[in-house]
């Protein structure tokens, strides 16, 4: 029998500060973990004031994860020590996988009248793959396809969902082949609309609400803008949009269930490893795979 996950937890995301004096709100991050396997971190940057968000995060490297940017107003230009240079647009994502280490750089700009607003989700990987060759994907709004979704048992009109990561009624995203078979979507429902959506048993899932408010769990009261709802384990989760409809981010992946070793922008599984990354950048050993 199909079981409904249940909400385990709910809390609100938190100003922190970041990179060179970026002000953002963190959803979860390095004390959640292990809790949400396989991923580590979750920021909300979103803002009017540009200098809230112009000193950018200067040259820094990764080691061990996956950097997911996802941007809904604004852009973000970005570098790397591979060569790689650009923009990550309004509604276009970069999937970056740091693997065995790179340095980049990452600089947000508001759109004309100063609003900037993306979200940065980092994914661990496994040890096995943790010294993998970087790699980037970079997905242009325009091809991150929507799944339009019935409405439901309420009778209400259907939402519809962007498939960044996985596939919904038969409409698969860009991102494919990631080690830790995340599903990442944007969810959009019209007041009142109910969502049901398959998530694989054992598989880590929560939902970041954006805008509005829903009902994560049947009977359950609603959650609104700004909320991290963490789902117990089961097959199906449930989401009924409030008065004034819900926008959130679903994500969900496979657990590594690997030791974490974490300080800053690298994620290891032993103090060692960690430690040897550090001295490898002071001594400038650290990239292991140059320009393309």
């Amino acid at each position: 029998m199909s079981t409904i996950r249940k909400i385990r937890k709910v809390f609100k995301s938190k100003p922190t500060l970041e990179g060179a004096g970026v002000h953002l709100k963190r959803a979860f991050g390095w004390h959640h973990v292990p809790e949400l396997d396989p991923f580590l971190l979750l920021d909300d940057f979103h803002s009017a004031r540009p200098e809230d968000y112009l000193a950018g995060f200067p040259w820094h490297p990764h080691r061990g994860i996956e950097t997911i940017t996802y941007m809904l107003e604004g852009t973000v230009e970005h570098g790397d020590s591979m060569g790689n240079a650009g923009v990550i647009a309004s509604g276009d994502v970069q999937w970056m996988t740091a693997g065995s280490g790179i340095v980049h750089q990452e600089m947000p700009k508001g759109r004309a009248d100063g609003h900037m607003w993306g979200f940065q989700l980092w994914a661990n990987l496994p040890a096995e793959h943790k010294m993998m060759e970087p790699r980037y994907r970079g997905i242009e709004a325009r091809d991150i396809p929507e799944a339009p979704l019935a409405g439901g048992a309420t009778g209400a009109p259907g939402g519809v969902a962007k498939v960044i990561c996985g596939e919904v009624e038969g409409v698969r995203g860009p991102v494919r082949d990631v080690v830790t078979e995340p599903e990442y979507l944007d969810v959009s429902l019209p007041p009142g609309a109910g969502f049901a959506r398959r998530v694989r048993r054992g598989y880590t899932a929560f939902a970041y609400v954006i805008e509005g408010a829903g009902a994560f769990q049947p009977g359950g009261e609603p959650h609104d803008r700004e909320s991290l709802v963490i789902f117990d384990d089961g097959d199906e989760l449930s989401v009924t949009a409030g008065d004034a409809g819900v926008r959130f981010l679903l994500v969900s992946g496979k657990p590594i269930g690997e030791p974490i070793a974490w300080w800053g922008p690298i994620v290891m599984n032993t103090q060692e490893e960690l430690q040897l990354a550090f001295d490898e950048y002071e001594r400038g050993t650290f990239l292991k795979h140059g320009k393309k």
